[in-house]
């Protein structure tokens, strides 16, 4: 078996399902996982249902050009810049997560001696897994409250730099929902540029913002702004789960610099991660329509608003930049805040220490928990105020 597997850290799930084994609790409320609960839209379902013929045909690891068509089409309205080139800048991917996995894959080049990839801290598992299995070493930039999460490259050192080989950059964040700005994408292509790095944009949160006016700046567009048409060392990830409640068809896509493509897809070729044609003409569809976006922006904003004044003052609460978390502190231990809350109320969340790792002296996630709003309004209000009623016991 390849030695580099036993590297791998449990996943935070299964870190979360041993800490609470054997409390089962009466109407448990799940927060825990960030998996959108939203019905999926009927249109969606129905063009899916519409083109089972496609079953019956290999896909093209391209995708067709269709879908390429569709999601360059999308990146020029929602960013408002020129759309990219679908036939070199866009390649349509299985969801963000396998995507995000295999890129490492191709970029490391594990012959140049100590290779790193760059990981936000804390961040999702993916990353870390993904560095290592390609023979990389993760290093990671602590990204704190004190800061307002800032995503501050010189948290390292130049000797680190000089060997990273890939960055990846979540925005909006996961865990913490920060959004980067402008300014922070012109230091962190600065950064790209003089070290030959590239970076892996994850944007899966990029549409759950809450001002209708206000949209969360994108990488693509940053980039644009700041005179990288070419996109150079940049591509995004992004996908239809979280925008569009379809998790379960596993449809994304990454664009950006058109050289990187090139080899990412001859990557893919071999990789055998081609999207079914069903899915494919289903997220034509999705890609296609705004207005369930819209109304999937209105659910999260109005639980947000309901949740957060539920848990105050008893849990302060803050409002993330976008995404569907909130980013609490505990009064205690995350993970003994984790588990009594589950032992006493039935709800569970995520400890932030799961999903951070130990780096330079201490754990960022410690004493925080990750709430995931993707249940109904009602059920996130009820376990707001069992959460309230278990923090003024404490």
């Amino acid at each position: 078996m390849n030695p580099r597997l036993d590297l791998l850290q449990s996943y935070p799930f299964q870190r979360l399902a041993a800490l609470l084994a054997g409390h089962q609790p009466p109407n448990p409320v799940s927060l825990h996982i960030g998996e959108p609960k939203h019905p999926t839209p009927a249109f969606i379902r129905e063009t899916l249902i519409a083109n089972l013929d496609g079953l019956s045909g290999y896909p093209a690891t391209l995708g067709t050009e269709a879908l390429r068509s569709a999601i360059a089409q999308w990146i020029s309205r929602r960013y408002g810049i020129t759309a990219p080139d679908p036939a070199t800048q866009v390649l349509p991917v299985n969801g963000s997560r396998e995507a995000l996995f295999a890129f490492a894959q191709a970029v490391i080049d594990s012959s140049r001696p100590a290779p790193v990839v760059i990981c936000p801290n804390p961040f999702y598992q993916i990353y870390e897994g993904a560095a290592l299995l390609a023979g990389a070493q993760p290093e990671f930039i602590h990204t704190l409250a004190d800061d307002g999460y800032a995503f501050d490259p010189a948290q390292l050192p130049e000797e680190t730099w000089r060997r990273a080989q890939l960055l990846y950059v979540c925005s909006p964040g996961n865990p913490t929902g920060k959004v980067l700005t402008l300014e922070d994408w012109k230091k962190l292509f600065a950064y790209a540029d003089r070290h030959q790095c590239v970076i892996a944009a994850d944007e899966c949160y990029s549409e759950i913002y809450f001002d209708e006016s206000q949209p969360s700046l994108g990488a693509l567009a940053a980039a644009v702004r700041l005179g990288r048409t070419d996109y150079r060392n940049l591509v995004v990830f992004s996908s239809l789960s979280k925008r569009s409640n379809v998790p379960g068809m596993r449809s994304g896509f990454v664009a950006g610099d058109a050289a990187i493509l090139k080899k990412f897809y001859l990557y893919r070729t071999y990789h055998g991660s081609a999207m079914s044609l069903p899915v494919q003409a289903a997220s034509v569809a999705a890609w296609q329509d705004e207005a369930h976006v819209v109304a999937n922006r209105k659910l999260y904003r109005e639980k947000f608003e309901k949740v957060i004044d539920i848990l105050q003052p008893a849990l302060p609460a803050e409002w993330p930049d976008a995404a569907f978390y909130l980013w609490l502190r505990t009064p205690i231990d995350d993970v003994e805040f984790t588990r009594r809350l589950y032992a006493a109320e039935g709800v569970s969340v995520l400890p932030g220490s799961y999903l951070a790792r130990e780096a330079r002296g201490f754990n960022p996630g410690a004493n925080r928990v990750r709430i995931a709003l993707v249940a109904t309004v009602d059920e996130c209000m009820e376990a707001a105020r069992r959460m309230r009623r278990f923090a003024e016991t404490i």
